[in-house]
């Protein structure tokens, strides 16, 4: 019965290896996505607070 159960272990640790690497990966591909639209999205932010004054002070010649 040992044998087994061995046999059983052995069989589904590749399984559970490449499960865990699927995982890893997977986790790994979210995270830098998530990362990089967090700083997409400041850049994006910094560049229309540079944006917004340019654009107030052409406005302004209507005087």
């Amino acid at each position: 019965m040992d044998a087994f159960w061995t046999a059983a272990a052995w069989s589904l640790l590749p399984t559970v290896v490449v499960l865990g690497l699927f995982v890893f990966v997977l986790r790994s591909i979210l995270r830098m996505d998530r990362t990089e639209r967090r700083v997409y999205a400041r850049i994006e932010a910094e560049e229309r607070a540079k944006r917004r004054p340019a654009s107030a002070a052409g406005t302004d010649t209507t005087a």
